[in-house]
């Protein structure tokens, strides 16, 4: 599992607080205090941006580009989501300008970008989500530790709870749960956001072979939604009234908190993360306008609506104008 700590360390953020925006589980647009997207003078913009990468990430991509359409309308914008692993090589070959990832880049991803290049890859962290693990709206659980979650999903239980968990039972419910085995529902290997969880949840330990792998985020809610006894993990973006995100807790006993962006800036849910959007950006050079003006358009007030609006969490407004330095 991933210190929380140490990811809010490397950034800056729990130094931010809120950094402009209200303590809430929920925002409304009007609650954003971010700059709103201002076209730049003279600048006719045309041609084509192609994005690939996480399917987490598909519908911010698409409802960005519509945004982003409506001050350029001779910008075409093609969206293609099958996985954060397919971000580098797309950017690496240059068929794609955007590379989406709901992780970082791994070293060795990195390190065959610098090879081809000469230069590291351009990370932008665009939004927050909390990775929520879904039961359906019916189970009554209250809460999991982490230790708990990976011995659901693992053979290996490094995060050291005894026993393989298998029924809802062993986790203390009664009724037609008690004995009922738990179904589970997880993404593909190609996945960024089963990279993050098996990293973070797992301690890079191993899924049991019984978790049925979706190939999208939507799909493993559904699959959480049709089945009273199943549990599966996603982005809290792809949230449906027929599921439910459980609270977790980082320690055994610990006191369990709710997938939200207060408990995200607060450090205390433990498996918060960027979204990202990673360019090529030449060193010493200036970012291509179209490039630099869709990006801009992400850190907008206009940008993080759309944010909120599919049901992830807005950047503070620091860590924004941090990554429009990057643009500059």
């Amino acid at each position: 599992m991933i210190s929380v700590n140490g990811w809010f360390a490397s950034t800056g953020l729990a130094a931010l607080a809120l950094a402009g925006l209200p303590a809430s589980a929920s925002l409304a647009g009007d609650d954003l205090q971010h700059e709103p997207y201002r076209k730049v003078e003279g600048l006719d913009l045309k041609g084509t941006l192609n994005s690939v990468g996480s399917d987490s990430m598909n519908n911010l991509m698409t409802l960005w580009a519509e945004g982003f359409r409506k001050y350029y309308p001779e910008v075409k914008v093609q969206v293609e989501g099958k996985g954060s692993s397919t971000a580098p090589p797309a950017l690496i070959q240059g068929v794609a300008q955007l590379g989406p990832m709901s992780r970082d880049m791994k070293n060795d991803e990195i390190d065959d970008f610098e090879k081809k290049h000469g230069y590291k890859p351009t990370r932008l962290r665009t939004a927050l989500d909390a990775l929520a693990v879904f039961v359906h709206k019916d189970n009554p659980l209250e809460g999991l530790s982490m230790a708990q979650v990976d011995a659901i999903f693992s053979n290996t239980r490094k995060g050291g709870w005894t026993e393989e968990i298998t029924t809802w039972g062993q986790l203390g419910l009664k009724g037609d749960f008690a004995k009922a085995p738990i179904s589970l529902f997880g993404r593909n290997s190609a996945s960024g956001t089963y990279g993050f969880f098996k990293e973070h949840a797992l301690k890079k330990g191993d899924f049991r072979s019984t978790v049925k792998e979706q190939p999208g985020s939507a799909s493993v809610v559904q699959g959480v939604a049709e089945d009273r006894f199943a549990i599966g993990y996603s982005g809290i973006g792809y949230s449906t009234p027929n599921v439910r995100a459980v609270p977790l807790s980082a320690k055994n006993g610990g006191k369990a908190y709710g997938a939200n962006l207060e408990n995200v800036i607060a450090e205390t849910y433990p498996l918060g993360r960027y979204l990202n959007v990673y360019v090529n950006r030449a060193a010493g050079k200036p970012l291509d306008p179209l490039v630099r003006e869709f990006c801009r358009f992400v850190f907008s007030r206009e940008g993080q609506e759309v944010v909120v609006k599919d049901g992830y969490l807005p950047l503070p407004l620091e860590v924004a104008r941090k990554e429009l330095k990057l643009l500059e």
